[in-house]
């Protein structure tokens, strides 16, 4: 059974940042892509960063320049790096993963396998 255990989440002021972690165990963690999403209240959850299995990544242009998804297959975790942090960036964010073999998607409803999400809260 696939797990993740996200870490990272917290209150910072605008301009922050912070640094998410999403630790994945059993199963190869290298045929993943690694998706992260986030849902503000009242709103859907959508997909903003994505990182394949051979590493290549693409981001939403809401946070394009500012925030890095990567992954570490030796330690089995990925990573969010977010900068320049916005009131607007306040949410519930959440990684999941997808067999590579499945390819690139979008939708939530494609990822079997999610974190319990951590809150993120922008505030001064």
């Amino acid at each position: 059974q696939v797990q993740l255990v996200e870490s990272g989440g917290g209150l910072v002021q605008p301009g922050g940042s912070l640094r998410l972690s999403c630790a994945v165990s059993g199963d190869t963690f290298n045929s993943y892509h690694i998706a992260w999403f986030r849902q503000a209240q009242g709103q859907e959850r959508k997909m903003f960063a994505v990182i394949t299995s051979i590493g290549s990544t693409n981001y939403a242009y809401s946070v394009n320049g500012r925030f890095t998804i990567s992954r570490d297959n030796a330690k089995n975790t990925g990573h969010l790096q977010m900068n320049s942090l916005k009131p607007e960036d306040t949410a519930v964010y959440y990684c999941a993963v997808r067999r590579s073999y499945l390819g690139y998607s979008g939708r939530s409803s494609d990822y079997k396998y999610w974190g319990q999400g951590t809150q993120v809260t922008v505030s001064s």
